[in-house]
């Protein structure tokens, strides 16, 4: 059991590395020309798609759960189908983002403002990319779909080969062309569309046979439309929530005062770093809890569950046991910036906790999405956020300044995996 949750965790840890490593290369490319303002027109832009793309996050979660599941019952024609529901509605999504593009910048710019020259330079940045939308949103459909089927291999390839061929674009039109930030976005778009065509060949190698399952009346058959929507409504909510929270996060640290938010966003790398490896056994849940739950084979359903949280307490173990050795030194790596570091430090100790006090969420996460249990998700987001979160933050932690916001975050998370430890009996008894 732990090789198969290797199996799959493992090329999806790489994946999720070539994510910040990509952001890591495009400032450096940036950093070296002859303004700052590339950077910061390439930094506003993104920061739009992070939110844009984030947001689509539900339709991979979904087609893994629900491809897994048809795997594990060794249901062709709904393994199919779910592969071509997902696309649909990833290429519906992307028409209406290309279509209300303007009204998307118009209101990203009003929040998320700079100077003038930055500014409108992150404009052509974006009215750029956005055409990238199709491929990237498809790409999140279509990696779901390899992982259900208990492939880890494609999405890493696929990953992998966006990000070199990002870079390769990036310094062809930079120092090709002479282009500046408009040619990151250029990069950006045939990268994207890149890895879809690479993606239907490596669809087209393995899993040809499968198109012989797809019919029009399955596709549009309303049981199952309706329930794909249902739980692509239940996750779409929880990112949501997931994306509303840290937002807030992040703002009120800027409220606070310009150093304490400086501080926040350096020790937030922390929480990224590890949610990039925990990550990868999330997803080794989805694969496997879905296709037990499909071949309805508890006793290795149970095995899956108990082994992931097995490895989740270990690296959550490795990294709290890192963080609290070594957690200034990997500030100093962060930034070289002494007054950020001396601002930071007092508030190590959070960053020690989280990973003992989120893997759970993590693993849970994984596995509920794998049982396209959604509404548990949801639920435990809401509670999470509503209930707990801003009641606490704003009755008790604001009186404590960024400790408190750290304390209100934490009790975040860690409700999170408290609330669907409760919820996790429903799993075995929606699909018994």
């Amino acid at each position: 059991m732990n090789k198969e949750i290797l199996r799959i965790a493992i090329p999806n840890i790489i994946s999720n590395i070539t994510i910040p490593l990509l952001g890591m290369v495009d400032l450096a490319i940036l950093g070296h020309l002859e303004s700052g303002i590339y950077i910061g027109a390439v930094a506003l832009g993104s920061m739009i798609f992070n939110f844009i793309y984030f947001g689509f996050g539900f339709l991979r979660m979904s087609t893994s759960g629900f491809t897994a599941q048809a795997f594990g019952a060794k249901n062709s024609t709904e393994i199919t189908l779910t592969l071509s529901r997902a696309v649909t509605v990833a290429l519906m999504g992307s028409l209406l983002i290309l279509m209300i593009q303007y009204p998307i910048a118009w209101l990203g710019f009003k929040l998320i403002s700079g100077s003038p020259e930055v500014e409108l330079l992150a404009k052509q940045y974006f009215h750029i990319r956005i055409f990238a939308a199709p491929a990237a949103i498809s790409l999140f459909a279509i990696t779901g779909w390899f992982l259900g089927m208990q492939n880890a291999r494609y999405p890493m390839i696929i990953a992998i080969s966006i990000t070199s061929l990002n870079l390769l674009f990036n310094l062809i039109f930079i120092y090709g062309f002479g282009m500046k930030s408009d040619g990151v976005a250029w990069g950006t778009l045939l990268a994207q569309y890149s890895g879809l065509l690479l993606a239907g060949i490596l669809f087209m190698k393995k899993y040809r046979s499968y198109l012989k399952y797809w019919t029009y009346e399955g596709m549009i058959q309303l049981t199952a439309l309706k329930r794909f929507f249902l739980v692509n409504r239940d996750i779409l909510i929880r990112t949501l929530m997931l994306l509303f929270t840290l937002s807030f996060f992040t703002a009120e640290s800027a409220r606070i005062s310009d150093p304490i938010l400086a501080a926040n966003t350096i020790l937030l790398q922390f929480f990224f770093i590890y949610s990039y490896l925990i990550d990868g056994f999330a997803y080794a849940a989805e694969a496997l809890v879905g296709k037990y739950m499909g071949a309805k084979d508890h006793g290795l359903l149970k095995l899956t569950i108990k082994n992931l949280f097995k490895w989740g307490f270990g690296i959550s173990l490795v990294f709290t046991l890192i963080y609290f050795l070594s957690g200034k030194s990997i500030l100093y790596i962060i930034t070289n910036d002494s007054n950020v570091i001396s601002d930071a430090g007092p508030y190590l100790i959070w960053i020690v906790s989280i990973p003992l006090l989120t893997f759970a969420a993590f693993i849970w996460d994984g596995i509920f999405i794998g049982a396209t249990a959604s509404s548990s998700l949801r639920n435990a987001m809401l509670i999470s956020t509503l209930v707990l979160f801003f009641p606490f933050y704003y009755l008790v932690g604001k009186d404590f300044g960024n400790h408190g916001l750290w304390l209100s975050l934490m009790l975040f998370m860690l409700s999170r995996g408290l609330i669907l430890t409760i919820y996790s009996g429903k799993i075995k008894v929606n699909n018994e």
